[in-house]
């Protein structure tokens, strides 16, 4: 990993200095010229209310990460929404998926539409409404009921609930009806003795600023919540690099303060503590990192073939491989000279020569399979008419070149990869 952890003295230049960390980890992939993504997060566990992740889209990958066909939107899995489409959810058949909090007092229970099934629950979402969700488990039902055996009747039953969240699709009829049927719809498992005017039930249909509660997981085709027009696409993905504004999360809990003369802090700052001529302000955090071993692995699978490795010239070994055949070795070695003599100085370029004792085809099928950007070749056109065959496989390119205009070809090569 390549960490960065940031400490600022105020909000207004944390956010810059936010800003500066990603507007540098946009440079740095912007340089591999593959096609990453910049997407809003979830800060998780580690704090802060805002966050983002870079991935490389990748069937491999093990983040869904969803965008907009139309606009700039992108999300990861947690913090995705939908823009809800109203359904006619008059007598639509429901059914239900359960959870448990992580103390095990409280059985969830999430009424959903019958065409879905389990597997579409959004647990994502859920946290949302029920922080305290313990998502891992696959079968919550046999620990609520091992509870009530264990503790039923006794005066921990009073803090036992049982949570019936409704999905929109289902409506507020559905939701009424819940409410008041008592036996028609199975609110507990028919193993469970206990009763429900024993337990407190609780009922969500919205979320707490009014929103309308989608359970179902985001599929291609759903819409765009910030566009009228785009329609959303999910895509597998691997994580290369996440940021995140922490904020005074930390700084608070261990009093990790900063005094900084009073003009340099507006009198909003939360926290701050005026005398005459200073402020005593929590420091303002942050953390960002780079799996530079996962961009590695990550890049190598986005772009290998069937014939090999194939680098993007940031992060390739060597730019390019000369590759001499038959009694080329020291014409070969002219080439790299007149290569290098003629580059730019403050961006030369970083050439190998394969000058090994292997055979030319040897070394041909070498040079695939470690990944060179750009490979040269000396064979029988360079004897024959004295061209360079220059080979670029990830731009499906291959020329032959006189020597004169070797260095403009390959440099204008480099330059798309």
């Amino acid at each position: 990993m390549k960490d960065l952890y940031t400490f600022d003295y105020s909000l207004q230049s944390a956010l810059k200095t936010y800003e500066e960390a990603r507007a540098a980890y946009n440079r740095l992939f912007d340089e591999l010229k593959l096609p990453y993504l910049v997407a809003e997060a979830s800060s998780g566990d580690i704090g802060g209310d805002l966050s983002h992740e870079y991935h490389l889209p990748s069937q491999i990958g093990e983040d869904n990460v969803i965008s907009c066909t139309d606009c700039e939107y992108v999300a990861n899995e947690e913090l995705a929404t939908a823009r809800l489409i109203l359904p006619d959810s008059s007598g639509a058949a429901a059914q239900v998926w359960r959870g448990i909090s992580k103390d095990r007092k409280t059985l969830i229970n999430v009424w959903y539409p019958e065409s879905f099934t389990d597997a579409d629950i959004n647990t994502h979402a859920l946290k949302s409404i029920v922080p305290d969700l313990d998502s891992s488990l696959d079968n919550a039902l046999p620990l609520w009921e091992s509870l009530l055996t264990s503790s039923y009747p006794s005066s921990s039953d009073q803090h036992l609930r049982l949570l019936n969240i409704v999905d929109y699709r289902l409506g507020q009829d559905f939701a009424n009806s819940l409410k008041e049927d008592a036996n028609g719809l199975s609110r507990l498992p028919r193993s469970t003795s206990v009763e429900l005017s024993q337990l407190d039930e609780q009922y969500i249909t919205s979320s707490a600023n009014g929103e309308l509660l989608n359970t179902i997981r985001i599929y291609d085709g759903d819409y765009c919540p910030r566009c009228s027009s785009g329609k959303l696409t999910v895509r597998k993905a691997i994580e290369l690099g996440h940021t995140f504004h922490l904020g005074t999360k930390y700084s608070d809990a261990l009093d990790a303060r900063v005094r900084v003369p009073s003009v340099m802090i507006e009198d909003s700052e939360p926290g701050s503590t005026k005398s005459d001529s200073m402020t005593s302000v929590p420091m303002q955090m942050g953390c960002h990192g780079i799996g530079v071993s996962r961009i590695i692995g990550a890049v190598a699978e986005h772009l290998a073939d069937d014939r090999g490795l194939n680098w993007p010239r940031a992060i390739a070994p060597f730019e390019v491989v000369i590759i001499p055949g038959r009694n080329a070795d020291e014409e070969a070695v002219a080439v790299a000279l007149s290569l290098l003599e003629s580059s730019d100085a403050s961006h030369p370029i970083d050439l190998a020569l394969d000058d090994r004792t292997e055979s030319f085809p040897w070394k041909l099928k070498d040079a695939d399979l470690v990944g060179y950007p750009v490979i040269v070749v000396l064979g029988r056109k360079w004897t024959s008419d004295r061209l360079c065959e220059v080979q670029c496989r990830r731009l499906g390119s291959t020329e032959f070149v006189p020597l004169g205009q070797l260095q403009q070809h390959v440099n204008g090569l480099l330059a798309q990869l």
